[in-house]
């Protein structure tokens, strides 16, 4: 994906390790300008399937909201995780295990962060997102100096094998980081969260809370298909900035915009067809026609990308899904692909017209 200039993304290598001998593959935005910064220190969850396969984290609509707000951001990808060097560490149903594990590379990231000019040392935040979120409160239980907050955005982990009570595992792991807690904590978790119910959530907390830990829960509502997703949607915004603008507020972080970020504008409609007229997408055989009526049913953001070699791709939530649904598209197709549909709004540039199609076609 390419790296976004309005937010002077970069990546690089942060040392990590014992003898720092690995890296961690570390994404970071920030205003124009010196600094020093404040710093959001943000921390991934972890995808299905091996870590290394997971590509790497961005968060991008956090980032944005927090560079606006004249904040660095730095997203390591821990150990094992994307190009990050190491193994991903695995203490199976050992939650407490897993979860310092894991605040060990947080912890080298912010080291890293404290010796660079451009971060204030003084104003840091750590966040996490699911597993992330788990590793941001590990870390809390360290005296850390400068770190002011914890957002935890639907923090915890699953582990689906044999004889595990992760539920269970993971209460008691949140009793142990609430009884050595040291730092203030913001939770959110959605209704429909799709690993972490509200009453699962709830527990969590109370175990958290009860043993000492300090912290505040807000339980929002549902969110689309999956409040588990709510960070990583450019909807997800208005559910979840509100609040960490006031927690961000009470610890004495800065809250108002200072820098001006511009939302790339969406490709304009072109009214080439009606966005239900599934006959007049040119090049598609009936595989992608079948595929374009399902896309129709997807939640935006959503993008829906072809060729006239009759590939065809498309994406949706998260970020950047037209880069996305272009890529996909790409992979299968020996010419161009273009995006076809944005959201509810047809963007084809022109050609071919209703009943076009190729020899070829993908699925």
């Amino acid at each position: 994906m390419p790296l976004d200039a309005r937010l002077n993304e970069q990546i690089i290598m942060v040392p990590a390790g014992d003898g720092m001998r690995e890296v961690l593959e570390t994404t970071v935005f920030r205003p124009s300008g010196p600094g020093p910064f404040p710093l959001l220190l943000m921390n991934h969850g972890k995808q299905a399937g091996p870590a290394k396969l997971q590509a790497r984290e961005r968060f991008i609509y956090m980032a944005t909201e927090f560079v606006r707000r004249g904040y660095a951001v730095m997203l390591p990808m821990r150990a094992g995780y994307a190009q990050s060097t190491g193994t991903y560490r695995d203490f199976g149903c050992d939650m407490l295990g897993n979860a310092q594990g894991q605040a060990r590379d947080v912890l080298a990231a912010l080291a890293y962060a404290r010796r660079q000019r451009w971060v204030d040392p003084q104003r840091i935040v750590v966040a996490g997102q699911s597993y992330g979120g788990m590793a941001a409160l590990a870390l809390a239980t360290r005296a850390l100096p400068g770190v002011r907050g914890v957002l935890n955005f639907s923090g915890g982990l699953r582990v689906d094998m044999s004889g595990c009570d992760w539920q269970a595992s993971l209460t008691r792991a949140f009793a142990t980081l609430g009884a050595y807690n040291r730092i203030p904590s913001l939770w959110l978790y959605g209704a429909n969260d799709s690993y972490f119910g509200p009453a699962l959530a709830r527990r969590l907390f109370n175990s958290f809370a009860g043993s000492g830990g300090r912290g505040e829960l807000v339980a929002y509502g549902p969110f689309k298909r999956d409040a588990h997703l709510t960070l990583g949607s450019r909807d997800g915004v208005a559910v979840w900035l509100p609040a960490t603008l006031r927690f961000l507020q009470e610890i004495g972080m800065p809250v108002r915009q200072v820098y001006s970020v511009i939302d790339p504008p969406p490709p304009a409609e072109t009214h080439f067809a009606l966005l239900d007229d599934i006959a007049a997408v040119p090049y598609l055989t009936e595989p992608g026609r079948a595929a374009y009526r399902a896309f129709l049913d997807k939640t935006a953001p959503r993008a829906f990308a072809l060729s006239e070699s009759g590939a065809w791709g498309w994406a949706e939530e998260g970020e950047s899904p037209d880069y996305r649904a272009l890529a996909s598209c790409q992979r299968r197709s020996s010419t161009p692909c273009h995006l076809y549909c944005v959201d509810a709004s047809v963007v084809w540039p022109g050609g071919p017209g209703p009943g076009a199609s190729a020899a070829g076609g993908a699925d």
